[in-house]
């Protein structure tokens, strides 16, 4: 199975993904991911064993200069990158209208938190599928029950208290 997680900042919620990158990675053996990251924090997903692709973007850099951007053709380079794998699914971690936008852009059935448990409600417009999650959790334990409930295995939160 082949999974894009769309996750594009910033540090401290790129490393929160990970323990449900492991989860899944536990559950289904079968599961690649694939991870769009702004380009500052590429090697951070790069750490852990199933993530096969990073697929930097630089919307931080690109907003400063839109036409440069368009002009010298970075943004359809990343879109080319991003289109160049139909993904099983794609997993918009990250609730923003940036993330849904990116996530609407690859190929696949795309995924995220409903529009009353995430910051930019307005970025549900881009998934095909959505799942609440309360606020009250952790950020970390949100997404794991993300993924738990699009990649369609059991998550614990007291057996898989670990964060690794």
């Amino acid at each position: 199975m082949r999974v894009l997680i769309v996750k594009v900042s910033s540090l401290g919620d790129v490393i929160h993904t990970l323990p449900a990158v492991t989860d899944a990675q536990r559950a289904r053996k079968d599961i690649q991911f694939d991870w769009v990251v702004e380009e500052n924090f590429a090697e951070v997903p790069s750490w852990h064993p199933a993530v096969k692709n990073v697929i930097p973007v630089a919307l931080r850099r690109w907003r400063r200069n839109i036409l440069k951007t368009y002009m010298n053709h970075e943004f359809r380079a990343f879109k080319r990158a991003l289109q160049g794998v139909h993904y099983d699914l794609v997993i918009d971690a990250q609730g923003l209208i940036k993330s849904g936008f990116i996530s609407r852009l690859s190929k696949g059935l795309t995924i995220g938190l409903s529009n009353r448990t995430i910051r930019e409600p307005m970025a549900t417009l881009f998934y095909n599928k959505v799942y609440s999650v309360p606020w009250t959790e952790h950020a970390v334990d949100r997404v794991r029950q993300l993924f738990s409930r699009a990649l369609q295995y059991e998550y614990d939160p007291e057996r898989d208290r670990l964060w690794y």
